[in-house]
């Protein structure tokens, strides 16, 4: 009897400690990590990028695509990669997600090859999620002859990324896989847990299909990435939430606690740092922190 009253108390004293989100709808486990993506500091070097960062109370980010050719261009990848990942440690900062090689063409000649070192790299730093671009300059006649190259491309990858600790997240892409039907398409294909989502609220607020939602519920539990940003739905901008967008992050929010998102909750606006003197973008930083603790309130 005595058991059975404390039962309850427990489960709220304990979802206090580890800081569930209670809602009235139900019981939704999002995880909230606060990360700004590294190329809003793409001038700096990947360690200075760092210690800006957490000179603004920022301990998380995906690693763009400049700072890993930088840290590539250092020399071996898992020996470059094991350093970085070791001084971003030591300093407390996070880096769970990456962006792979952005302007790679992912079914040319070659370019599986470069990918592998990309992901030699990721590993060795401790990055468990790298970001990629699906190939839209992939030869076919239809949208579907276009996904099917690029899966000839993944399997490659696949093999590749077999028993290691690595994730390849797919992003929703203007003109190849602007739709949630297209990567999932692909996802089923490949048919392995190392492959999932990711979203860019941006590209799909420019998509024929802008519906956030129902991307993310169909997504459901393979959306393990984030590209958090807004646009007024006329191009892509790349700019921050609560401004000149008009994407409704209440409703992302939303649905990402519903589908229990696991990854971390990613800034990618570098339009935000364009021209924008290192002062005065740190300023934005702490205005970006409130108003992700305002989103994350909603």
């Amino acid at each position: 009897m005595c058991t059975d009253f404390f039962r309850p108390l427990t489960f709220v004293f304990f979802g206090a400690i580890i800081g569930l989100n209670l809602h009235n709808e139900g019981c939704f486990f999002m995880n909230e990590t606060l990360s700004i993506w590294s190329s809003y500091y793409k001038e700096l070097s990947p360690e200075d990028a760092i210690l800006e960062f957490l000179k603004c109370g920022i301990t998380c980010t995906e690693l763009s695509d400049e700072h890993g050719a930088a840290l590539l261009e250092r020399g071996d990848a898992k020996n470059v990669g094991a350093q970085f990942g070791a001084f971003a440690r030591e300093h407390g900062f996070s880096i769970p997600q990456g962006h792979l090689w952005l302007k790679v063409c992912l079914c040319e000649e070659g370019a599986v090859e470069k990918l592998k070192t990309w992901i030699d790299l990721f590993e060795a730093i401790g990055i468990k999620r790298g970001v990629l671009h699906p190939d839209w300059f992939a030869k076919g006649e239809s949208r579907r002859e276009m996904l099917d190259e690029n899966i000839k491309a993944l399997l490659k990858l696949k093999a590749y990324i077999e028993g290691k600790d690595f994730m390849i997240c797919l992003e929703n892409m203007p003109g190849i896989s602007d739709s949630i039907e297209d990567l999932m398409y692909m996802l089923d294909v490949l048919d392995s847990p190392q492959f999932g989502i990711c979203l860019d609220t941006g590209h799909l607020n420019i998509a024929e299909d802008k519906d956030q939602r129902r991307f993310i519920l169909t997504a459901g539990s393979r959306l393990k990435a984030l590209h958090v940003h807004n646009n007024d739905g006329t191009a892509d901008q790349h700019v921050m939430p609560y401004g000149r967008g008009d994407i409704d992050f209440d409703a992302v929010v939303q649905a990402l606690r519903e589908v229990d998102y696991d990854g971390i909750f990613n800034y990618e606006i570098p339009w935000e740092s364009i021209r924008c003197p290192l002062e005065l973008r740190n300023e934005k930083l702490h205005f970006i922190k409130k108003a992700h603790a305002y989103m994350m309130r909603k």
